[in-house]
């Protein structure tokens, strides 16, 4: 049986009632704001994986290695100077795109071995 969400609370604060109501107001406005850009990357980083999972499919399909350690460090390289522009912390960009790839390795190494064993 599948246990219900737990409804969010956009409000939700152990500061409420010890602050001014105004600056209460402007952190929630802005709170909001990143609630928006959350949910966003959610949706984002799920349709990037249902990209992956084709490229996985593909490589299990041709016998390709699930890694591709050149393409790899081409997206570390660019993930980082798009970093650096954007004026985010390069090396945090770079420990996100690690953990995505590793991530991603892991779902074809997966599908690799799942499609090996249909076609044993």
């Amino acid at each position: 049986m599948t246990e219900k969400p737990q409804e969010f609370d956009p409000a939700a604060s152990s500061l409420a009632g010890e602050v001014d109501p105004a600056v209460m107001e402007e952190l929630l406005a802005v709170r909001g704001s990143i609630d928006n850009i959350d949910a966003t990357l959610v949706y984002l980083l799920a349709e990037r994986f249902k990209a992956t999972q084709r490229v996985g499919h593909l490589k299990a399909e041709h016998k390709l290695p699930p890694a591709d350690p050149a393409r790899e460090a081409a997206q570390i390289a660019r993930l980082r100077a798009l970093a650096e522009e954007a004026h985010l912390d390069p090396g945090f960009a770079e420990k996100f795109l690690n953990f995505i790839i590793s991530e991603v390795i892991r779902h074809h190494q997966d599908i690799s071995q799942n499609h090996s064993s249909r076609n044993a």
